[in-house]
C-alpha cells in the first residue's frame, strides 16, 4: 500500500485552473480520471489525513504512485477530454456504466449504395441511423414487417443480395411487394435510397405527413374508380397504424426528450432511459455500475450523460434531458450537450405533469433493474468466490488466484502454428486483454517447445513494464536486468498491456507441457506465479513436479471454472488459426507485393479489373493508378512478372475446369474437361 504523501505535489505547483487529472498506480496504469473547475482545491482534497477520507477515495489513492494533470480552456472541455480519457483507458476505480444486456436498435445503413433495414447489436457503426434501442428484437422485426408495406426497403443481407443481381431473380420479398427489388434494377439507387430517408423521417417521430399523403392518395384512386389500389394504400394506412401502436403515447404535444432515472444503494447503481420521440416511447435501455468511486447522484447522472452521448451527434441527442438530479456543473454539460446536437438542449428535473408521472415510471423501472441484477449477482459471486477457493485448495496456493492466464496451442498438420492467451480476473472473462500469438522461433508441429515461446514472450513483456517503473527482479540472490524493452510499447498507461501479472497460468495440456511452462518462468526468474495443466482426456489438473494429477471433483466449481478457462483458450486459438489459414489460401500475388498496402492494391485491381489484366499492363499504364508512383508501378511489374498465375481446379464430379478470379476467389468461367475413356480390357466368357 502507498503512501500518498510519497507522490504528493510540491505546494504551488498545482495550477489554479480548469483541467483532468490522472492517478497511475506502481505500473504506470490509469486506475482513475476526474475533472475539477479548478485543479489545486481538488487535487490537495485527495492528499488530507487518510481517516477523513471516503472508504473508496482511500483506497484509491493508496493504490495510486502517482498524479499527473492537464490543464484546459474551459469546464466544457475538461468535460470532453475526461469521458475520452476514461474510453481510452478504463480506469478501475471510475464509474462506468455496463449495459445489463444487449440491447437491439433498429439500423438503416445509410452508408451504402442500397441502404439496409436490419437489427444490429453492439457499438454504433459510422454512416449508419439507428433508432432505439427495443427490449427484443421480435418487436423490432414486426414493426418493420408492417412498415415494409409502404416503404419496401432492402432488408437481405450482402450473400444474398449479390446472388440476387447474379441470377435477376429477387428474393421473396420482392415478389410479394415488400422489397423494391433493387437488386434487379426494378427501382434505381437514388429512388431506393429516397424510400430508406422516408423510412427514417417516420421512424423518427414525423409520421403525420406520411399518413396524411396516403389518405389523400386512397381518396384520389377511389374517385378515380381505381379501388384495388385505393383498397392497397387502405391497407398501407392500417399498417402504419398497427406499427404507431405498438409506441405508447406518453406525451401529447409530440415531445423529443430522453429520461433518465437513478436507483442505487451504498455498492452498486442502475439507471434506466427512455428515449421518447414524437411523444412515443421508441426505446429503452438500462445499465448497472459498481460504486468504486466516492460518487453521489449527481455524480452519477453526469457519468450517465458521458456514456450516453458521448459519442452521439446531431438528432441523436434530444432537445430536452430530463434527469432525477442536476449535475455538479449543469452548465457545462448543457453546453456540451448542445454543442454535441447542434442546438440548444434543455437539462432540467420534471417538476409536475406528465413528464413527472414518466419519470416515476422510470425510476420503478430503475428500481427493478437493481433489484434483479443483485439477485443475479448474489448467486453468481457466491459461485465463484467458491470456484476460485477451491482451486486455491487444490493447488495449494496462498490466495484465490483472482487473475488466471490460459494459454493454447493451435494449428494444422503443424502448419499455421500460433497461440492464444485469455484473461479471466474474478471468475469473469476480460476479453479486452485476450491476445493471440505467432509461433516465430521454429516451424513444424511441437507444441512443447511452442509453449515455452510463448511463456517466454509473455512473461519477457511483463519484466519489461516492470524494468520502466523502476523496478528490479531478484532472481537467486542476484539482481537481474531484464531484456530489452520493446521500442514499439509506449508508456501510455492503457490497461490493455502485459503489466500485471496473473497469480495462475494454466495451460491446456498435461505433463509436458505444464513442465515447458514452468521452465519459461523459471528461466525468466519468475517464481510468484502458479503454473497448472488441465488435460482434455481425463480432465486432470497437472502441476509442474508431480508424477500424479490433482484430481477435482466432476461436481466441483473449480473444476468447472478451469474447464471454462480452457475451454475459451481453446476457441480463441482455434478461431485465430482458421483466420491465418484462410488469408493464406486466399493470398495472391499481390500480397507478396513490399510496400503494397490494402488501399494501393485495392485500387489496383479496381483499375484494371483483374490481376491478370495488371499482369499485362505496362509500368506506365500501371502509374496511372492514383497513388502509384513510378518506383512502385516497377517494383508491382517486376513481382508479377515472377509470380506464376494459379493452375485452374477440376470439379472432380463434373469434369469441369473451374478457372477462379485471383483476387476475389470466385468462379468464373467453367469449360469442359475432356473425357478420358478408360482403356479396353476385353470379355471374358
Amino acid at each position: 500500500m502507498a503512501d500518498p504523501s510519497s507522490y504528493r505535489p510540491k505546494p504551488g505547483q498545482i495550477p489554479d485552473s480548469p483541467g483532468v487529472y490522472k492517478f497511475r498506480d506502481e505500473h504506470r496504469r490509469v486506475i482513475y480520471v476526474g475533472k475539477a473547475k479548478s485543479l489545486r482545491p481538488r487535487l490537495s482534497s485527495y492528499f488530507q489525513d487518510l481517516a477523513n477520507l471516503h472508504p473508496r477515495t482511500r483506497t484509491m489513492v493508496t493504490t495510486a504512485a502517482s498524479v499527473e494533470w492537464t490543464v484546459v480552456s474551459t469546464e466544457v472541455e475538461a468535460l470532453q477530454l475526461e469521458y475520452s480519457w476514461i474510453k481510452e483507458f478504463d480506469p478501475r476505480f471510475n464509474v462506468k456504466y455496463r449495459d445489463d444486456k444487449s440491447y437491439p436498435s433498429l439500423a438503416v445503413t445509410l452508408n451504402e449504395e442500397f441502404p439496409r433495414v436490419q437489427v444490429m447489436r453492439g457499438p454504433k457503426k459510422k454512416g449508419v441511423r439507428y433508432f432505439g434501442p427495443y427490449g427484443h428484437a421480435w418487436a423490432i422485426r414486426e414493426t418493420v414487417d408492417l412498415m415494409l408495406r409502404v416503404f419496401p426497403v432492402r432488408t437481405c443481407s450482402a450473400g444474398v443480395f449479390k446472388n440476387a443481381a447474379r441470377t435477376g431473380r429477387p428474393c421473396l420479398l420482392g415478389y410479394i411487394g415488400k422489397c423494391s427489388a433493387p437488386c434487379v434494377g426494378r427501382v434505381t439507387p437514388d429512388e431506393h435510397r429516397e424510400l430508406a430517408e422516408e423510412f427514417c423521417d417516420f421512424m423518427a417521430g414525423r409520421t403525420g405527413q406520411y399518413l396524411k399523403r396516403i389518405e389523400q392518395q386512397m381518396h384520389e384512386a377511389a374517385e378515380d374508380m381505381e379501388y384495388e389500389k385505393a383498397a392497397r394504400l387502405r391497407d398501407d394506412i392500417g399498417a402504419l397504424r398497427r406499427a404507431l401502436e405498438k409506441n405508447t403515447v406518453v406525451f401529447n404535444d409530440a415531445t423529443d426528450a430522453d429520461l433518465i432515472a437513478l436507483a442505487e444503494d451504498e455498492l452498486e447503481a442502475a439507471v434506466q432511459i427512455f428515449h421518447v420521440r414524437g411523444g412515443r416511447v421508441r426505446g429503452q435501455r438500462g445499465w448497472v455500475t459498481d460504486k468504486v468511486e466516492a460518487v453521489d447522484t449527481a455524480g452519477l447522472v453526469e457519468h450517465a450523460l458521458q456514456q450516453l452521448y458521448g459519442e452521439e451527434q446531431g438528432d441523436a441527442v434530444p432537445k430536452e434531458v430530463l434527469v432525477p438530479a442536476m449535475p455538479e456543473d449543469a452548465p457545462a454539460v448543457s453546453q456540451w450537450l448542445a454543442e454535441r446536437r447542434g442546438s440548444n438542449v434543455s437539462l432540467r428535473i420534471p417538476q409536475r405533469g406528465d413528464k413527472k408521472d414518466l419519470m416515476a415510471t422510470v425510476q420503478r423501472n430503475a428500481q427493478q433493474a437493481l433489484v434483479l441484477h443483485k439477485t443475479k449477482r448474489a448467486s453468481d459471486l457466491t459461485t465463484r468466490s467458491r470456484a476460485l477457493e477451491e482451486i486455491s485448495q487444490a493447488l495449494g496456493l496462498d490466495s484465490a488466484p483472482l487473475r488466471i492466464e490460459c494459454f493454447d496451442i493451435s494449428h494444422l498438420q503443424g502448419e499455421d502454428v500460433v497461440a492464444s492467451m485469455v484473461v479471466f480476473e474474478d471468475g469473469l472473462p476480460r476479453k479486452s486483454e485476450y491476445r493471440r500469438f505467432q509461433i516465430k522461433t521454429f516451424e513444424g508441429q511441437d507444441d512443447v517447445r511452442s509453449m515455452h515461446e510463448v511463456l517466454t514472450r509473455r512473461f519477457r513483456r511483463y519484466l519489461q513494464e516492470k524494468e520502466k517503473t523502476g523496478e528490479w527482479i531478484e532472481a537467486n540472490g542476484a539482481t537481474e536486468v531484464p531484456a530489452e524493452p520493446d521500442p514499439n510499447v509506449e508508456d501510455d498507461g492503457r490497461p490493455k498491456r502485459f503489466a500485471y501479472p496473473p497469480q495462475l497460468v494454466v495451460v491446456d495440456g498435461g505433463q509436458p507441457q505444464v513442465a515447458a511452462a514452468q521452465r519459461a518462468l523459471d528461466e525468466l526468474g519468475i517464481d510468484d506465479v502458479a503454473v497448472c495443466g488441465l488435460a482434455k482426456r481425463l480432465e486432470e489438473v497437472w502441476v509442474p513436479g508431480e508424477d500424479d494429477p490433482v484430481v477435482l471433483p466432476r461436481s466441483s466449481e473449480g473444476l468447472y471454472l478451469l474447464q471454462r478457462v480452457r475451454d475459451t483458450a481453446h476457441d480463441f486459438a482455434i478461431r485465430y488459426q482458421r483466420t491465418k489459414r484462410a488469408k493464406r489460401f486466399k493470398a495472391g500475388p499481390l500480397d507478396e507485393v513490399p510496400g503494397l498496402g490494402e488501399t494501393r492494391k485495392h485500387a489496383l485491381v479496381k483499375h484494371f479489373g483483374s490481376v491478370k489484366k495488371l499482369r499485362s499492363a505496362t509500368i506506365d499504364q500501371i502509374c496511372e493508378v492514383p497513388g502509384i508512383g513510378r518506383k512502385t508501378a516497377e517494383t508491382v511489374a517486376a513481382f508479377l512478372a515472377q509470380a506464376t498465375p494459379a493452375a485452374p481446379a477440376v470439379n472432380t464430379a463434373t469434369g469441369e475446369i473451374i478457372e477462379y478470379d485471383e483476387d476475389t476467389a470466385e468462379p468464373t468461367d467453367r469449360v469442359e474437361a475432356p473425357v478420358v475413356s478408360p482403356p479396353d480390357r476385353g470379355q471374358h466368357e
